[in-house]
């Protein structure tokens, strides 16, 4: 031990030294940060050199247009046991890493549940040790950093990489030409037909690698990110000739704009061109990296299924499917038989979602424009596919246009993940039953074998270990640490919801959570908080299937009540909101406006200050979500039945030992049946209600409105200067789109249920003792919804990997 610390010291003072030129009394924590991670990415260096030896044989590239990674100093400093290691060195040195941590910024490389569910899956290849590889794009500004002011949402850009970015390694040797536009040619040689795509605009992926590490494992995978950047000097003077003397600037600045923003504005063409050519650039880069690596080892391309799996998180990176076929045939010369036989046996698709706004469709032509080669594969998958469907279905005209990849002047994305995959699978068991028996049940039909659950899940390293110390130590000295490794074992804990002193020591760490959060509140806003309050949080992304609306409309009723003496056995709450919307969904961001203006009149009455709070937190993050779910008493999951597809704000919330108030949604839905109704607060329409709902047409949002004086008050407060509102205009499409649109979502049928769980929930709280036996029942069974035990059975299931 001394010697190691011997060491870490002494590699910290080179480091400090080549990378500042200072002494470590002149060091600031920003610099000792870069030194720090100098010295962890060492260590990193040499466990990557026994790493090949540990692993699987076969490579599994998992591409996803998010990686949520988070902040990665903590990660490694545990994962290599060095943390109490570089704590003491650097107390030594007149530091705390304490003050260092707060020096490394989140990677703007994802938004929400979609980009950290990669980031868990990462993290469980290492720690199983499994070869499980990120693919992603190097986003210079990420999604946007949120400002609100007055309740408004702004954007900015978010400036992660301003002072370098400590764990990437970027390759320029490796680097490769992604092709857009331009015309295809095709020509005979040597009897067979040829394809060349000519007058191209070319641009530079140019690889930047950052290592990924397991729990206690050798295995050191890697998380390899594309940045598009100009070719060459000749490129951009070629430019500059063929636009008469226009800016070799803006056109450096074309070109890099594919790796500038996750999700550019899709409200306009040119954003949405933008994103089109975005996808491809990430999967053209990709495969054409992972093909050229495993060429060098001059096997058979027969071999390829047995050796490479692809994996497409979603249906954003579907352009894999025809870019793979192009390259096997253009640039490899095989059959379109042997290249749709390796590719469909390489290839598996995740479905994320069932809201048709995410089931990604490209205008027919502007494929066809911006990737000719590829909407000529398109074309001919779709002829090839549309025959088979043929001979299956004889005469069935309408089954086949539903199936098809291309229709109406549109490319169904999805559509190509299913066909050009061997294993389609749905998040969530309700999610996938949706899949089979309504959004893709055609597909079902036909590939039955193909279709499978994989539910979703978090790394319980990151949302326990890490980011809940005080609870991870009071259940390594119940049960041990085993769990760390087998996270099922927590439900060891189980003998102890009937030990007084462990749930008093329970309660204890949660207060102090909330304590610490509350501390983060009043640095950030100036507000105190009741910490012996129910902390009631939902934070998540801004959306109207997420239901931020019935939160605040039960809010709103809650202050009316509490304003005049009417709450009988009420428990005292903060509700904490955090989320972005994205920029071009006024309706979310109106959301959020409605949400502030509430909590500038909650918060400043007297009358209630001591019995309801509202916070928002701006520009949500990792950081950000680390802080606040260990303070959690209560995990607001209100989507409406059959929208979420999985969620897995409810799994990490849930694993530090909140209550879930939610639909029957999701995975809501499992981990009702793991921990039991007494555990979990249900509430609202079924799935099959909303189905029946949806289908009859028989939900009149009015005929609620008029029959309950609650929601009437509450929803007559958006249009009516009273409480709330100073102008009469400013909520009125909220309020038309419950009442003139008729409630989409459901809000205000669900509203009554909703309430009666609420009241519920502060009695129950009343009842500290029986609380805590709650919360601890749901530690104990959180185990079951880790990515180990998802990414163990996506292995087994899916890549055949061992």
């Amino acid at each position: 031990m001394i010697q190691e610390k011997e060491r870490f010291k002494q590699l910290f003072l080179t480091a400090l030294n080549h990378t500042t030129g200072k002494q470590v009394e002149q060091a600031t924590d920003q610099e000792a940060y870069v030194a720090l991670s100098t010295v962890i990415a060492k260590y990193i260096q040499e466990k990557h050199q026994n790493s090949e030896k540990q692993v699987s044989s076969k490579q599994v590239y998992y591409f996803s247009m998010e990686f949520l990674i988070g902040g990665l100093l903590q990660t490694h400093l545990s994962y290599l046991a060095l943390e109490e290691t570089a704590e003491n060195v650097l107390e030594e040195l007149g530091f705390s890493l304490d003050n260092i941590k707060v020096c490394e910024n989140d990677p703007g490389l994802g938004n929400g549940g979609l980009g950290r569910l990669a980031a868990c899956f990462l993290d469980s290849f290492a720690s199983l040790n499994l070869s499980g590889h990120g693919v992603g794009l190097r986003y210079r500004y990420g999604l946007f950093n949120q400002w609100i002011e007055d309740g408004r949402q702004f954007e900015l850009p978010d400036q992660w990489l301003s002072e370098g970015y400590m764990w990437e390694y970027r390759k320029p040797s490796e680097a490769l030409d992604v092709l857009f536009g331009g015309q295809v040619q095709s020509f005979v040689q040597n009897g067979k037909l040829h394809f060349q795509q000519v007058n191209a605009e070319i641009v530079r992926a140019v690889p930047y690698d950052i290592p990924i590490i397991g729990y206690q494992t050798n295995t050191v995978n890697t998380l390899r990110l594309w940045a598009a950047e100009p070719t060459s000097d000749q490129v951009l003077i070629k430019a500059k000739n063929e636009s008469d003397g226009s800016d070799m600037l803006t056109y450096q600045r074309k070109l890099e704009e594919l790796s500038d923003f996750l999700y550019p504005d899709d409200s306009t063409d040119d954003g949405k061109i933008v994103r089109l050519k975005q996808e491809y650039f990430l999967v053209s880069a990709g495969i054409q990296s992972i093909l050229s690596n495993f060429e060098e080892k001059q096997l058979a391309w027969s071999d390829l299924p047995s050796l490479l799996c692809f994996h497409i998180n979603d249906t954003h990176p579907a352009f894999l499917i025809p870019e793979l076929m192009r390259i096997l045939i253009d640039e490899k010369g095989l059959s379109w038989e042997e290249a749709w036989e390796i590719t469909t046996q390489s290839v598996s698709y995740t479905n994320h979602t069932t809201l048709h706004e995410a089931l990604e469709t490209w205008p027919e032509n502007w494929v066809k424009v911006f990737l000719p080669r590829i909407y000529m594969i398109l074309v001919e998958i779709n002829e090839r596919f549309c025959q088979q469907m043929w001979q299956k279905y004889p005469g069935d005209f309408d089954r086949i246009a539903q199936l098809a990849l291309i229709a109406d002047g549109k490319i169904k994305m999805a559509h190509v993940a299913i066909v050009g995959s061997h294993a389609v699978n749905g998040v969530a068991k309700l999610h996938t039953e949706i899949l089979k028996k309504k959004e893709m049940r055609l597909f079902y039909q036909a590939y039955p074998d193909r279709f499978m659950n994989k539910t979703n899940g978090i790394s319980h390293r990151r949302w326990l270990m890490l980011a809940n110390p005080s609870l991870t130590k009071l259940i390594k000295a119940a049960i041990g640490d085993e769990w760390l490794q087998s996270p099922k074992q927590l439900i060891k804990l189980l003998p102890l919801q009937t030990d007084p002193i462990f749930l008093e020591k329970l309660q204890q760490v949660k207060h102090d959570n909330k304590q610490l959060l509350a501390n983060h509140v009043q640095k950030e806003l100036g507000m105190i908080l009741n910490t012996d309050a129910i902390f009631d949080v939902q934070v998540k992304r801004i959306h109207g299937y997420k239901r931020q609306l019935l939160n605040i409309l039960h809010i709103i009723y809650l202050y009316r009540e509490i304003k005049n003496n009417r709450m009988k056995s009420f428990s005292p709450r903060v509700f904490i909101f955090a989320g972005k919307a994205a920029p071009g969904y006024y309706f979310a961001k109106q959301i959020i406006h409605l949400i502030d203006t509430v909590a500038n009149v909650v918060n400043q009455d007297y009358d209630v200050k001591d019995k309801l709070q509202i916070v928002f937190l701006e520009n949500f993050s990792n950081q950000l979500a680390e802080k606040i779910i260990p303070a959690v008493d209560v995990s607001e999951q209100l989507s409406t039945a059959t929208k979420e597809a999985s969620g897995t704000g409810n799994m990490k919330m849930m694993m530090n030992g909140a209550l879930t108030l939610g639909t029957m949604d999701g995975a809501n839905i499992e981990i009702f049946d793991k921990v039991g109704a007494e555990n979990i607060y249900p509430f609202g329409l079924s799935a099959k209600q909303v189905l029946h709902y949806q289908q009859s047409n028989e939900y009149v949002a009015r005929d609620i409105y008029h029959t309950d004086d609650r929601i009437r008050y509450a929803v007559d407060q958006l249009v009516t200067v009273e409480d709330f509102v100073k102008d009469e205009q400013t909520f009125q499409d909220i309020y038309h789109a419950l009442l003139t649109y008729n409630d989409e979502y459901f809000v205000l049928k669900d509203f009554d249920d909703y309430v009666k769980q609420q009241e519920k929930i502060s009695s129950d709280y009343q009842e500290r003792n029986v609380w805590n036996q709650k919360s601890l029942m749901n530690i104990a069974y959180s185990g079951q919804f880790s990515s180990d035990d998802t990414i163990a059975s996506y292995a087994s299931d899916i890549w055949e990997l061992r």
